[in-house]
């Protein structure tokens, strides 16, 4: 039992826990991913079944795609809804289509992003959410990161719906917080999807309650080929 599964992963849960679900359904021994995502973000997890394993790093360092539910007029120290809020009823009147279109675009490019301290980077040893938990913070460099694209879908104040499309280890909740200051008046993340990770779509992802019922001769069926991504050089 030898490939790719891409499943679409639901709210709160942990994409370990996908992981797990998969390895006790189908008596696995190995299964790993290709880039996790947090309980808040649903969408495109791209799991790596026995030997397609070793693909992990080549994989986890594909661009992504997510569409984002971006809510102006309050920071959260997360950047999404979960966080303690830090602005409230920041003042969005005057944010216009027009204005949120200038934002998004003077961040496009190579930038340049804090990871935040709800991120699993490790120091020392320890994971920065880990400590984040104990009440303690320490300083973080910049890292450089690639936006590729933002694209706004949707204007329905205080919510505008956007398409981003980067390189990985993009942080889009401080992309997003970024974007709120830009704007004046501070935005998280309510809703975050992956649409896609490289050269998996949504459309090609099972929903995950779906493996629940899914028989292991029924997962081979699912499984992707995992020779074409091991060559894949572009």
């Amino acid at each position: 039992m030898n490939g790719i599964l891409v499943v679409d992963k639901p709210k709160g849960i942990t994409s370990h826990d996908v992981v797990d679900a998969v390895r006790r359904r189908f008596r696995i021994k190995k299964v790993g991913h290709a880039g996790t995502l947090d309980p808040l973000a649903t969408g495109v997890l791209v799991l790596l079944v026995g030997a397609a394993t070793k693909l992990s790093g080549r994989l986890m360092s594909e661009d992504k795609e997510y569409e984002v539910v971006m809510t102006l007029g309050r920071r959260t120290k997360t950047g999404d809804a979960d966080g303690e809020v830090i602005l409230e009823n920041g003042d969005f009147s005057g944010v216009t289509p027009e204005k949120v279109k200038t934002a998004l675009a003077k961040f496009s490019g190579e930038i340049y992003q804090t990871p935040p301290m709800t991120s699993a980077i490790k120091y020392q040893g320890k994971k920065l959410y880990e400590l984040a938990r104990k009440g303690i913070e320490i300083k973080r460099e910049p890292r450089p990161v690639t936006i590729k694209g933002m694209d706004m879908l949707e204007f329905n104040p205080p919510d505008v719906r956007i398409r981003i499309k980067c390189s990985k280890g993009t942080y889009v909740r401080v992309l997003c917080d970024d974007v709120g200051l830009e704007l004046g008046c501070g935005a998280y993340v309510s809703n975050i999807r992956r649409t896609r990770s490289g050269d998996f779509p949504i459309n090609e992802a099972v929903e995950f309650e779906k493996l629940r019922t899914t028989t292991r001769k029924e997962l081979g069926l699912l499984l992707k080929n995992a020779d074409y991504y091991k060559f894949k050089t572009t």
